[in-house]
């Protein structure tokens, strides 16, 4: 997995970034050495802006579909299936990907059986396709919060969904536990954005540091590609 900084600069800068609307959260931290330190979270209008952010993001994690199956009759992606299974009670919040042929027309989203959230998405998931390459995957990679969750509570799921109270108090003691420096920046009131949001955010943030420092697991652990040559893997 890479690493890098900018050519003069003395740390590097990752982000976890979700959609939430129209609209995207990031969360980003400057590393230096053993040194890291969350910055005040920012809401970007698109993906490509994320993406022009200076000095350039080194890793980016992302709650978004990265990879894709061509048609709907090939199933779910592998990394899909064994998030679900590595989640266990958590798991139903790990959705299949639309299939490509959704994407561009060739079969209805009725036909590929989408849930009512991923075709709510699916704008947020062309923006990101729209900008990927293989090449780009040494900078973005896939994640998914409740992964990120998991591997923060040492391999243990969590117990409550993000959208009830009980669930985002359990998320916001984990967040101020394992990332110092956090704190100051997990009241979403003062960022106009869903409280739900702003936590997954910086759980993803916890996976781009994982990555950029290549201790990060994959799923699955032997790499598959899509039809463009994109690797269908969460990380976390």
């Amino acid at each position: 997995m890479s690493s890098h900084r900018g050519p003069d600069l003395p740390y590097s800068v990752v982000a976890g970034v979700t959609p939430f609307g129209d609209k995207w959260l990031v969360a980003s931290a400057k590393l230096a050495g053993s040194t890291f330190a969350p910055e005040p979270p920012k809401t970007y209008d698109s993906f490509l802006e994320v993406l022009s952010e200076r000095p350039l993001f080194s890793i980016i994690v992302v709650n978004v579909p990265i990879g894709y199956l061509d048609t709907p009759d090939m199933g779910a992606r592998t990394c899909d299936h064994q998030a679900r299974a590595l989640l266990g009670r958590r798991g139903a919040a790990v959705r299949n990907a639309p299939s490509r042929a959704v994407f561009d027309g060739r079969v209805d989203a009725d036909k590929d059986g989408l849930d009512a959230v991923t075709r709510t998405m699916m704008p947020r998931y062309r923006e990101v396709a729209n900008e990927m390459s293989p090449y780009r995957q040494r900078v973005v990679y896939e994640g998914h919060p409740e992964l990120s969750f998991f591997q923060l509570q040492k391999d243990t799921p969590l117990k409550e969904s993000k959208v009830i109270t009980e669930g985002k108090e359990e998320r916001r003691v984990i967040l101020e536990d394992r990332i110092r420096g956090s704190e100051p920046y997990l009241d979403a009131a003062s960022y106009g954005v869903p409280q739900k949001h702003l936590y997954d955010a910086f759980a993803l943030l916890w996976t781009a540091r994982r990555v950029f420092g290549h201790a990060a697991k994959r799923i699955p652990v032997e790499p598959e590609w899509d039809g463009d040559g994109l690797r269908m893997e969460i990380v976390y």
